[in-house]
């Protein structure tokens, strides 16, 4: 979809690696990836530190719209992998 959209195959290709490749991303992009990834593999670390940057960059309903999608897209992932769907 993201590349449907135009999304630079580079950019897509530093998500794998973001660590490395920090540059390629806004602060506030760090920020909403960083959530993403806390919340699909454990939602109840996301502690205040994260909490009160995700304040900082995104107001209430981006907040909500953000938990949203991530929750949307884990339980794509989720009902893909039970089952066993293969990609089209």
């Amino acid at each position: 979809m993201a590349r449907q959209m135009g999304l630079d195959e580079a950019l897509l290709d530093a998500l794998y690696h973001i660590d490395q490749n920090r540059h390629l991303f806004t602060e506030r992009e760090l920020v909403a990836l960083r959530y993403a990834e806390i919340v699909t593999t454990s939602a109840r670390d996301v502690n205040e530190d994260l909490w009160d940057e995700l304040q900082f960059h995104f107001n209430d309903g981006e907040i909500v719209e953000l938990t949203t999608v991530i929750g949307i897209f884990n339980f794509f992932n989720r009902f893909a992998d039970a089952l066993k769907l293969d990609e089209a």
